[in-house]
């Protein structure tokens, strides 16, 4: 139950980033159409990118024989000052283009954390296929309600879920490096 709800705070942290993106991409009044096809493709990512890190973390934690916990609380860290980075940066405006290389390229810059965090997925669980699936549907779910809610909320809650995001992530860091 511990590990699950572990995921699932995870699943909160990473999607942070996501929903604050799609509050201030809502705000350019998208069809409901392109809301799903925006949502589905990040959910797609969210899964995909830590199946990758995953592949790619297992190798390198065999090769140089690091702790699992360690490395992926150095990596929930790092994560974590990248996010803190982001909200110092002035806020931009979004560039819009909604073609499918627009969409893909939204999903995938959304989505690097969730590699990352698939380069320490064994530390976290040996249900690696739930993970990467409850981040799927998370991120769908918080991209969905971004985007649906973005020009209603943009300039409440937008740094608001980044700084819940940096809490989350910064605590599930240490948490994992004192184990």
């Amino acid at each position: 139950m511990k590990e699950l709800f572990n995921i699932l705070l995870i699943a909160v942290a990473l999607s942070m980033d996501t929903f604050s993106l799609s509050l201030g991409l809502g705000t350019y009044s998208l069809e409901k159409k392109k809301i799903l096809i925006i949502s589905a493709t990040v959910g797609i990512m969210h899964f995909v990118m830590p199946f990758l890190g995953d592949i790619i973390g297992e190798k390198l934690v065999k090769f140089f024989s690091l702790n699992h916990n360690f490395f992926l609380g150095c990596i929930l860290l790092f994560i974590a000052g990248n996010l803190a980075l982001e909200m110092r940066k002035k806020e931009e405006k979004i560039n819009l283009d909604l073609s499918f290389l627009g969409i893909f390229l939204f999903a995938f810059g959304v989505s690097i954390d969730a590699f990352s965090t698939g380069l320490g997925l064994s530390a976290i669980t040996n249900s690696k296929i739930i993970a990467m699936t409850i981040f799927s549907i998370v991120s769908f779910l918080f991209t969905w309600v971004g985007l649906v809610i973005g020009k209603k909320a943009v300039e409440k809650l937008g740094k608001k879920a980044n700084i819940f995001g940096l809490i989350l992530l910064i605590y599930l860091g240490i948490h994992h490096i004192c184990k």
